[in-house]
Order: structure tokens, then sequence, then C-alpha cells
């Protein structure tokens, strides 16, 4: 591990740098102490995992065609574009 990768987990004093639950909101060390960093606790852990599986969180896609409106993509069927 690097000086520098260390220093961003842990503060000038050694202790280990605090970071919010993602999920609640209460403040966690940022330790390999923790087995549901970044999370509080294995409940949050949970929750936060049901909501992607439930597509609650999404990443935001930009509907862009990759060919212009007069090409027609190789293999594609004549008359569609």
């Amino acid at each position: 591990m690097s000086s520098s990768s260390s220093r961003s987990a842990t503060s000038e004093s050694g202790t280990p740098k605090l970071v919010n639950c993602p999920q609640c909101g209460t403040s966690v060390p940022w330790d390999t102490t923790n087995p549901y960093r970044p999370f509080c606790s294995e409940r949050c852990k949970m929750i936060d995992l049901g909501a992607w599986a439930n597509e609650s969180y999404r990443v935001p896609v930009e509907e862009e065609s990759d060919f212009p409106q007069s090409e027609q993509p190789e293999g594609s069927p004549p008359g569609r574009n």
C-alpha cells in the first residue's frame, strides 16, 4: 500500500477516516475492521443491495444513435433506419 493511499484512509493522527453510511448517514470508520464498509451494518448493506436488485438505482444513459439518419447499419434489412 502506498503512502498516498494510506493517507486517504486515515487521518494525520493515524485514526481511521470517518465516512457516512450511504444508507442511513451514521458515521463509520473507513477501516478493514468494518466488514460492511462503506455501510455501518449488514442491514444497511442489504437494503442497498435490494434497491439495486429492484432497479431503484439506475445508471443514466444518453440515447444516441450510432449512425446518422441517412446511413443504414451494416446487416440491417433495407428500408429500416
